[in-house]
């Protein structure tokens, strides 16, 4: 008889392949953690993530569930996790739940957080979360798009997989664009339902061409009905995305 975890992590992607596991890299946050839970059980122990974040891409929240032998005490595979663990990743929560819990299929909200230097240089110690653009960008104009591209619409013109036959439409709850007064950090924070490959990293890439004038934020409705990769912005990168957090109906 096996027990069901939920945990949720912490970490900095900036050095590893991604969340997923992969055949060609053990430098992966589940296979990291899977490891030490191997090493913990003397057993395989797979772990079933909330999402894939990809390589260089940050999590605040990232939540995740796995099954071990019964008598595990939470707080003591807490604790084994963490000393084991490298500085960059830390498991801060973890609870038993039921046995159907899935972490993926049970999600109903997901929350990221892409921040952008718009100054001539990053903060030293935040530098490896934020993408350094180096440019001023037009924050209201900004904030128009993102109204635009919010509600439940086919952003297939935003998925990184051209290839994907599995529909397209997702429910975006809210995007909000913020810079605190006299800061040069804009922070865009998206809420949805589910995020198609690289969308968020494509909608962030759009709203800064809007913001740097590029194109219009009334092109937003067009972007939408093309259905059509070429027609939105470029894929802003990795190191400004973090995984905020990750809501189930329960919450």
């Amino acid at each position: 008889m096996k027990e069901n975890y939920k945990i949720t992590i912490q970490y900095e992607g900036t050095r590893y392949d991604g969340w997923q596991k992969q055949g060609n890299t053990d430098n992966t946050i589940q296979g990291k953690l899977e490891q030490i839970l191997e090493k913990m059980t003397g057993e395989l122990v797979e772990i079933h993530g909330s999402g894939r974040t990809d390589a260089g891409v940050h999590a605040m929240g990232q939540v995740a569930n796995f099954h071990l032998p019964e008598g595990q005490e939470a707080p003591a595979v807490m604790q084994y996790l963490n000393r084991y663990l490298p500085d960059d990743i830390a498991v801060t929560a973890i609870e038993r739940v039921p046995e159907r819990f899935h972490s993926r299929l049970n999600a109903v909200k997901k929350t990221y957080l892409y921040q952008i230097e718009t100054g001539p240089k990053r903060d030293v110690f935040v530098r490896r979360m934020q993408y350094g653009l180096g440019q001023p960008l037009d924050v209201e104009a900004m904030r128009l798009a993102a109204k635009l591209l919010v509600g439940t619409q086919d952003y297939k013109s935003f998925c990184g997989n051209r290839k994907m036959k599995k529909s397209s439409v997702r429910t975006v709850e809210s995007i909000t664009v913020h810079c605190d007064p006299g800061s040069s950090v804009i922070a865009i924070s998206f809420v949805g339902n589910g995020f198609l490959q690289n969308m968020v990293r494509i909608m962030t890439g759009t709203l800064i061409e809007v913001g740097l004038k590029k194109r219009s934020w009334k092109e937003m409705p067009a972007i939408l009905a093309a259905k059509d990769r070429q027609e939105a912005g470029f894929t802003a990168p990795a190191e400004g995305l973090c995984l905020a957090g990750v809501i189930y109906g329960d919450e």
